[in-house]
């Protein structure tokens, strides 16, 4: 589509159209994607500040950034870019500066005989479709890019991944500033400059888009290292230099309203946001180290969270028994794991399941990682004696029904929560512990009574999180008859032919294999002879035992049915439960 067309097109759709400027808004209304009054507000927020556009609306959570680039898309009947369409280095750089372009946001795909083809963030743009045009004497071939893809494509090809830190870390040098410095006022200032506010913006977006659950910021000796935790598993994504973390770390901690004076201790704060139109929650944490300040930001999206049991990937066997424990009447629930396998995320998928009108269901957790509707949810503070222990026994005069506690971390809360199952509630719980019976053994070595806890114990699971294979790229493959006989995998497919899959890696799934991650179970029931057992105080082994003759299946089991049925794969299910076989 030419310029000329594109103004014309303006033209025509302002008139008559009512006082919006933008007719990317005007059909965004009449399309029924934004009321008049979001529009409207979107309208006064870029002529009181200037700002584009397509950042405000993704910035105030109007629009997310796909149903903005599907507008454009519609609205100009012009195709997408995928992220495989931008080139492995830059294009026409002889004509084309790297400072307009990234202004304009566009960008170059490919350069024909009669046309270039070129990637537009908005396409109304008709002053930068006719200056490219301009320079390169040629028409253009449009089509529209979502805003995260070019950020992305133009730091790789431009900024070297790390081209806004670079330009801030010519101006913390000009400053003076140093990972040292005690001039707080001055490391303010340079926290609050533009480079390293869309440095960290940037960062945090990018995190967002490639489905990260954490960001570590971490100083090092030969520099300052940035990780994200993508399904589980850490990478490694740029390396800035190590003059610049003072004014990373800073924005980060003013962003969550830490004391950026304060690099003695750790901190806890939080961030909310709207990235690419979507609000999400970063839990924030500081520790200092030997190299300077360690920051992690937990990323919570809400849109993201899973609170049903098919959805974190329980199938029908699992659940059944599942919501008949939970359903009794009174008793304790506990889900155990390692940090980061998805307890709370099953405990809040089963608090939803509870969380009925006639049911009055309290939490307490350190910290609260997301806000339920219709739950009293508290967060502990133990240095103003608000503990898991006294909020317990607060809970109690509270009048309610279902009871959460974030973990049970000492006798004290455990011996609360045996005297409230004991009393008539219900009580969901997590510990730290590798397998289900094992949870049994560590509630006695705790020293609660075991004749309480048989009366109590409605059952326990364990759990991990297995890497899922990407739906667009998994091959499959037949394994060899040695490989199968060794994990039982003839067994579990009743003697049918057997068939596995592997990652292969491709642009949907960053070229990992792997897309999201999956939750592998085994259910401990409290049956009458493991109650026995359990007063007789025995080994884990000997109640994993009884578990197995109860119908209980093992996570590696469960974690193998997946595999067989295309989930994830047998090496990905033995990574996480070595040793719970």
């Amino acid at each position: 589509m030419s310029a000329g067309t594109l103004r014309s097109f303006r033209h025509d759709q302002a008139a008559g159209e009512g006082d919006l400027g933008s007719p990317l808004l005007r059909y965004l209304v009449s399309a029924g994607r934004l009321s008049v009054q979001a529009a409207q507000r979107a309208d006064q927020a870029r002529t009181e500040s200037g700002e584009r556009l397509e950042r405000i609306v993704t910035r105030l959570g109007l629009l997310s950034e796909k149903d903005l680039t599907d507008a454009f898309s519609a609205l100009m009947n012009l195709p997408i870019a995928a992220a495989g369409e931008f080139p492995a280095t830059p294009l026409l750089t002889d004509r084309l500066t790297a400072s307009f372009l990234k202004n304009a946001q566009i960008l170059p795909l490919a350069e024909e005989a009669d046309c270039v083809c070129v990637a537009m963030v908005n396409p109304l743009d008709s002053y930068a479709c006719e200056a490219v045009r301009y320079a390169l004497g040629k028409p253009l071939r449009i089509r529209v890019a979502a805003l995260s893809v070019f950020d992305a494509a133009f730091e790789r090809l431009y900024g070297g991944g790390t081209g806004a830190l670079a330009e801030n870390s010519r101006s913390a040098a000009n400053a003076r500033i140093s990972v040292v410095s005690d001039d707080v006022d001055r490391l303010r200032d340079i926290a609050s400059e533009a480079p390293v506010i869309r440095y960290v913006n940037n960062l945090i977006a990018r995190a967002v888009e490639m489905r990260a659950s954490d960001i570590h910021i971490e100083p090092l000796d030969s520099g300052l290292r940035v990780r994200y935790r993508i399904d589980g598993v850490l990478k490694t994504v740029e390396t800035p230099p190590q003059r610049s973390a003072a004014a990373i770390v800073s924005r980060v901690k003013i962003m969550a309203r830490l004391n950026i004076a304060e690099r003695r201790l750790a901190q806890d704060g939080r961030i909310s946001l709207a990235v690419r139109g979507t609000d999400i929650d970063f839990r924030v944490s500081t520790m200092p180290t030997v190299y300077g300040e360690s920051v992690v930001l937990r990323i919570l999206d809400r849109a993201r969270l899973a609170l049903d049991f098919p959805t974190l990937g329980l199938e029908a066997e699992l659940i059944a028994p599942l919501r008949e424990m939970l359903n009794r009447p009174f008793g304790i629930f506990l889900v155990t794991g390692p940090t980061g396998s998805g307890k709370t995320t099953t405990l809040y998928a089963a608090l939803m399941e509870l969380n009925t009108e006639d049911r009055k269901v309290l939490t307490v957790e350190d910290p609260v990682e997301y806000h339920l509707d219709g739950i009293n949810q508290v967060q502990v503070k133990p240095q103003i004696g608000l503990t898991f222990a006294n909020t317990l026994r607060s809970f109690l005069r509270q009048d309610p029904d279902v009871m959460m506690i974030g973990e049970i971390r000492d006798l004290e809360t455990a011996q609360i929560a045996v005297q409230a199952a004991l009393t008539g509630h219900v009580i969901l719980s997590t510990l730290h512990t590798n397998d289900a019976p094992s949870a049994i053994t560590r509630l006695l070595d705790m020293g609660v009574e075991d004749y309480l806890l048989t009366s109590t114990i409605n059952g326990v699971a364990a759990q991990r999180l297995v890497r899922t294979l990407c739906e667009k790229c998994k091959e499959a493959y037949e394994p060899v008859t040695a490989f199968a006989a060794r994990f039982g995998l003839t067994e579990l497919c009743g003697g049918e032919a057997i068939t596995l899959y592997r990652p292969t890696g491709c642009e949907a799934c960053g070229h990992t294999g792997f897309c999201g991650r999956t939750a592998i179970l085994e259910l401990l029931p409290m049956t009458d002879r493991i109650r026995q057992a359990v007063l007789q105080s025995p080994e884990a082994s000997a109640l994993h035992a009884l578990g197995l003759d109860a119908g209980m299946q093992t996570m590696q089991t469960h974690g193998l049915r997946k595999a067989l049925k295309g989930v994830t794969t047998v090496e990905e299910v033995l990574r996480v439960t070595r040793g719970n076989a």
